[in-house]
């Protein structure tokens, strides 16, 4: 058994509209999902037929939804070699909101511009609710993807982080001509 905490705000998302969210994730993992509304504890248990490493991938994805995913784009972490893994903006800036919000600002970019381009030029997906900023993608995207979003909260430029994400880009394009 494995036990994830959730924003209240949240539970909602996991669950779905009769429950429809929750019980496809249980059908797609074979892993059972108890969720406690009041306290946000979500428990997945393993039931009998299903792969131990499910239980993961079943816990990334409720993180994921957690931070502000929605389920069909968590539901990406049900492919092979897909992975996530999020950011605290507080372990960069401290626990002041004014901090947070400014970071979270930065992140997200005029009219989200910043976001889209990380997503764009990376290729893994990002969210960012409330402190924290979630990134979906494979090992490569999501190398990059960490690389971009980390630069942005260590307070690089846009443009520092722009250029970076091109070269990366342009990196990948010639490995896969085979230059």
């Amino acid at each position: 058994m494995q036990l994830i905490k959730i924003p209240k705000d949240r539970i909602g998302v996991l669950i779905g509209i009769d429950g429809k969210i929750k019980e496809e994730i249980e059908e797609k993992s074979g892993i059972n999902i108890d969720v406690d509304s009041e306290s946000g504890d979500v428990k997945l248990d393993v039931k009998d037929e299903a792969e131990p490493v499910m239980v993961l991938k079943v816990a990334d994805i409720v993180n994921a939804i957690a931070v502000g995913f929605s389920p069909e784009r968590a539901f990406r972490l049900f492919g092979e070699e897909i992975y996530f893994t999020y950011f605290d903006i507080r372990n960069y800036v401290g626990k002041d909101p004014k901090h947070v919000r400014r970071i979270r600002a930065r992140i997200i970019g005029t009219e989200g511009k910043t976001r889209r381009i990380i997503e764009d030029l990376s290729g893994a997906d990002i969210s960012i609710h409330r402190n924290y900023i979630g990134v979906i993608g494979d090992l490569i995207e999501l190398d990059v993807a960490k690389n971009a979003v980390d630069m942005v909260l260590n307070g690089s430029e846009h443009s520092s982080v722009y250029r970076y994400l091109e070269n990366k880009r342009r990196e990948f394009k010639r490995q896969r001509m085979g230059f």
